[in-house]
């Protein structure tokens, strides 16, 4: 076959994650298809040069739309923020492209349902980047979750904590900006927990009843004033006596943390926690789910290890025991290293660049998730912040 031709749309964070991913796939999984990084695309022509260099990106654009008319580009690839989107998405599906997407899949469920239909209408592949489905430990739970080893679920219970916005100084990025995010930690963060709960248990979210809070309110816009530095800025310090000019400031639109309540479709609970103001947690992403017959752990910061209880045990030898998930047993370990050799947060998006390399050899291979899927999650980030604005209970059956 012939190589399958990628162009990505951003090449930042998420930009320089999927590079690495498209770059390394072939090397350590046998794909049908070669994966060639033909274009990456941004606006910024000197870093985007830089970058298209450093990973052997052949051409590089800063207009999206030249991806869209290049018929050798045959997936086009969405690492830029939120807002873009939607925008990318539906013009590559009309323009016959397949389509690969960030997480989260938009900023509302109307936009990631336009998407969803674009997709469908025009017949093209779509994916979606929640990588945390393929960390080894997570898609090895999933699998005893599906074998009944802990049987009926009854609590689902999921944290991803970080505490990188805290500082007052920290400036007014678009993460922070509802026109361009959409949600602050609950799209930025939650979507990955709602993501994770539905993929391992089978099951979908069917009522939730959430609390958001901001607690810093204004940010500064990021810009030197008179000399100060943006926190000294944003404080209006004094100088020689006199308070100078404070630094411009924006105002903060999205949430800093959600916290919510859900109902599981087989009759158990979940709760969830995201925030981007826990100090002491730099990516704290958690869960644990509880079963009839066994548990299941899983901690980001010991990335390599899912912690299993059995509960069909003898009460002689219950107890929690740490699995390493890094051998050929495990779900993608076996493509890269001995046993108790761990890969990290890169392999993630390795993993999943080569499965959507599969998916695009054929039809036998099926990728997840798709728009479909995704936009199952986003209706779920729907039904929280309405609950949240309306302080009640929110059927996710309402969002449509």
């Amino acid at each position: 076959m012939r190589a399958l031709n990628v162009g990505l749309v951003g090449y930042q964070f998420m930009g320089k994650a999927h590079s690495n991913a498209w770059a390394q796939a072939g090397r350590y999984f046998d794909l049908p298809r070669e994966v060639a990084l033909h274009t990456l695309v941004g606006r910024h022509v000197e870093p985007l040069r830089k970058t298209a260099d450093r990973w052997g990106w052949k051409k590089y654009a800063t207009d999206y739309r030249e991806v869209l008319e290049d018929g050798e580009v045959e997936l086009v690839d969405i690492g830029a923020p939120n807002d873009m989107h939607a925008e990318i998405a539906i013009a590559a599906a009309e323009a016959g492209k397949a389509v690969a997407c960030e997480k989260p899949l938009a900023r509302s469920f109307a936009e990631a349902k336009g998407m969803a239909e674009a997709v469908k209408r025009r017949g093209v592949k779509n994916f979606v980047w929640f990588n945390y489905r393929r960390v080894p430990a997570i898609a090895f739970a999933r699998q005893l979750i599906q074998e009944g080893r802990i049987g009926r679920v009854y609590h689902a219970r999921a944290l991803y904590l970080q505490d990188w916005i805290k500082d007052p100084a920290t400036p007014l990025v678009w993460r922070l900006r509802k026109k361009a995010a959409g949600s602050g930690s609950l799209g930025d963060l939650a979507a990955h927990s709602v993501d994770l709960v539905r993929y391992l248990t089978g099951e979908e979210l069917e009522a939730v009843s959430a609390l958001e809070r901001t607690f810093i309110k204004r940010r500064p816009l990021g810009r030197m004033v008179e000399g100060l530095t943006a926190a000294a800025g944003e404080r209006g310090m004094q100088s020689s006596g006199k308070v100078r000019r404070r630094e411009a400031t924006g105002r903060v639109d999205v949430d800093d943390a959600v916290v919510f309540l859900g109902t599981l479709s087989g009759g158990g609970v979940a709760t969830f926690e995201a925030t981007r103001f826990a100090t002491g947690n730099h990516n704290g992403n958690s869960l644990e789910i509880n079963g009839e017959k066994g548990a299941l752990r899983f901690y980001f910061p010991h990335f390599s290890e899912l912690e299993f209880f059995d509960d069909t045990l003898p009460a002689s030898e219950k107890g929690w025991r740490t699995i390493s998930c890094t051998t050929g047993a495990h779900p993608y370990a076996g493509a890269y290293w001995p046993a108790d050799h761990p890969i990290g947060y890169a392999e993630t998006f390795v993993n999943t660049a080569a499965d959507i390399a599969r998916a695009m050899a054929g039809k036998s291979f099926k990728f997840h998730p798709d728009f479909a899927d995704a936009l199952e999650t986003q209706r779920v980030l729907e039904a929280v912040s309405r609950s949240a604005a309306e302080r009640r209970w929110v059927e996710t059956g309402e969002v449509g």
